[in-house]
């Protein structure tokens, strides 16, 4: 097995053991291959549905790094991303991750990641409300961060 993808199954058992979430780990290393990021899936321990082994060790990444960009660092984790940790990844500038299972082995367990990205696709309309509403109002904050020359990432 893979040494990195061992370290992200290991935060999954260690996770699964003391009841902190489902069956998720995951890793982040950096250019010289030293773990910057640990994470396992919290989401029952912190009562915090966000707090997915990814989104756990980017958390941990950026603060070690005193950073929002991960731009060079590799993610391994137990199982495809959700959506929600793809986006995170995204935004922390990560361009490679490597997994363990997938998004429907996770489904065949109860999990849900299909019924997103069935969503994210147009699909499965009746799993959220949008409505959008005061953009005239709204979009004058962004015209002020834009003038005040904010930082985009």
């Amino acid at each position: 097995m893979n040494p990195w993808m061992e370290k992200a199954k290991q935060n999954a058992e260690r996770g699964i053991e003391q009841k902190e979430g489902g069956p998720f780990g995951a890793i982040i290393i950096d250019k010289n291959g030293n773990i910057i990021g640990n994470g396992n899936n919290q989401v029952l321990k912190e009562k915090d549905p966000t707090a997915h082994a990814e989104i756990v060790a980017i958390r941990e990444a950026c603060k070690k790094l005193d950073t929002q960009d991960l731009s060079g660092c590799i993610l391994y984790t137990s199982c495809e991303p959700c959506p929600m940790c793809l986006s995170a990844i995204i935004w922390a500038n990560i361009k490679t991750i490597y997994y363990g299972c997938t998004k429907e082995d996770a489904g065949e367990i109860g999990f849900r990641d299909d019924k997103i990205y069935e969503y994210i696709k147009g699909k499965n309309k009746d799993m959220l409300e949008k409505i959008q509403i005061d953009r005239e109002e709204c979009i004058k904050t962004f015209e002020k961060y834009q003038q005040m020359g904010g930082i985009i990432y």
